[in-house]
């Protein structure tokens, strides 16, 4: 056993590098955690709503600061890998399903970037995950909303309401210290958080996919071949096995899971539909047991799961390799890790076979763990002030519940799998959602609860073009 410890054509937004000199905040209508695709879809809708004119504008205008940690924008950038494409539709972007007719469409990307007649020439749905990151960034650099790159979150604590409307203190850290920043609604979305197995300690040999590009980088080159070990059985598992591959031309790549091999992900129309903005209420107006029921019926659109082409793809390496007699991809079925100890030079791993319970050590110069991720909610940060107890959880509109109460103005994007289905990690509902979330944060701020008046909806698709026409 390894002793060491386990360690688990438009505006543009107003984006502040950590170097930079970062404005008096005083009370601002709206805190974002997180610049992800997910408040980005939040700072879009916003910025549509402030666009239409006094006379179809449920009230002022809003602004939006967005908090993020990172010192510059970045969408899994260990993971942008070449050849790899979308899972979703590109019309599945920040803003299409919620107002075709949105200035911040894909489209409008690509026609802003000069490449919409080359991306229709290609016949295809799914663009490269390289140029939905740059979609992204364009998003970011062009939305009416601060982003304060290299500030992290701390903590919240709930306010006392305030004269000026303000319930929450932000507490941040960035390039100028610790401070605390006044809002009147905070809406949490601060994405995912590796999961690791217990038998892993992170390190420069032993670690996530999320890190895959930026590790790789840092190994030290040995003279005789390398060889790499996968864990997992997913869409990652398969792109890294892939990318290992063919980057390390004379490394042998093995690939470890708990099955007999990976397993194709239903992409079929009927089973798309658990991604549906309808598919929201029948998720959350459910009872628990059938909640539980199809997340499991439904679990390989997501999870554990490979698209088809990238699993003949593999196989067919593996097949034509036996053909030449020269190996070096190999899948080791129904196979565990019990441990794994690294040192300067590599990783002794212990494996043992699901099937006959024999065991095997190994010697590999990496481990890449595709074991997924985890959401991150507000509770953490609430903990910060002990307002979280053992019960809480997310309403319909995404309000943090705790004890059964919604707190006014505090909302989560992403960490509501449990309550509002499949789709809520991925990108397939962040357009609806993030209209949802405005129509409910600027009835809150007006005192009308849920203006459910289609001119009510903040950058609807009806009002918004009027104004400015012309993975899953």
């Amino acid at each position: 056993m390894c002793d060491e410890s386990r360690n688990p054509t438009s505006r543009t937004s107003t984006s502040h590098a950590p170097n930079a000199p970062h404005p008096d905040l005083r009370t601002v209508d709206l805190v974002g955690v997180g610049a992800g695709p997910a408040n980005l879809a939040l700072a879009a809708a916003l910025d549509e709503h402030n666009r239409l004119d006094e006379q179809r504008r449920i009230g002022g205008p809003l602004a939006m600061t967005v908090f993020e940690r990172e010192v510059d924008f970045g969408w899994h950038p260990d993971m942008l890998l070449e050849g790899a494409t979308m899972q979703i539709a590109f019309l599945k972007d920040l803003v299409t399903l919620r107002n075709p007719q949105s200035p911040f469409s894909f489209l409008a990307y690509l026609k802003d970037r000069g490449r919409i007649v080359d991306f229709v020439n290609q016949q295809t749905f799914f663009p490269t995950r390289v140029e939905f990151t740059d979609y992204l960034r364009w998003i970011s650099e062009r939305v009416d909303s601060t982003i304060l790159y290299g500030t992290e979150v701390m903590g919240l604590t709930r306010l006392t309401r305030q004269p000026d409307g303000a319930r929450f203190a932000v507490h941040v850290s960035g390039p100028d210290g610790r401070r605390t920043v006044h809002a009147r609604s905070v809406v949490v979305a601060a994405g995912l958080s590796q999961r690791l197995p217990r038998w892993a300690t992170r390190g420069p040999r032993l670690f996530h996919n999320h890190e895959l590009l930026t590790r790789l980088e840092a190994l030290p080159r040995h003279p005789e071949p390398d060889r790499f070990l996968v864990v997992g059985g997913g869409q990652s598992a398969a792109e890294v096995a892939r990318h290992l591959h063919t980057t390390f031309r004379s490394a042998i790549v093995e690939c470890a899971f708990n099955g007999y091999g990976f397993q194709p992900a239903d992409d079929s129309p009927y089973a798309n539909r658990v991604f549906d903005p309808d598919a929201v209420d029948d998720f959350y107006n459910a009872p628990p047991e059938i909640r539980a029921e199809l997340m499991m019926r439904h679990s390989t659109t997501n999870y554990a799961c490979v698209d088809l082409d990238l699993i003949n793809e593999l196989y067919a390496i593996e097949y034509r390799e036996k053909v030449v007699g020269r190996r070096r991809l190999y899948m080791l079925p129904a196979t565990a890790v019990l441990d794994a100890c690294a040192d300067e030079d590599g990783v002794a791993v212990t494996l043992r076979s699901r099937l006959t319970g024999v065991l095997d050590e190994r010697r590999y110069t990496a481990v890449v763990c595709a074991t997924g991720f985890e959401s991150v909610g507000a509770e953490k940060l609430l903990e910060v002030s002990g307002a979280v107890p053992s019960g809480s959880t997310v309403d319909r509109q995404y309000r943090q519940v705790i004890d059964g109460e919604a707190i006014p103005g505090l909302y989560v994007q992403g960490a509501t799998e449990a309550t509002h289905g499949l789709a809520s990690t991925l990108l397939s509902n962040a357009a609806v959602r993030a209209g949802e979330i405005l129509s409910t944060l600027i009835g809150d701020l007006r005192g009308c609860e849920g203006c459910d008046d289609s001119e009510d909806r903040a950058g609807s698709a009806a009002a918004s073009s009027r104004e400015t026409a012309g993975t899953r």
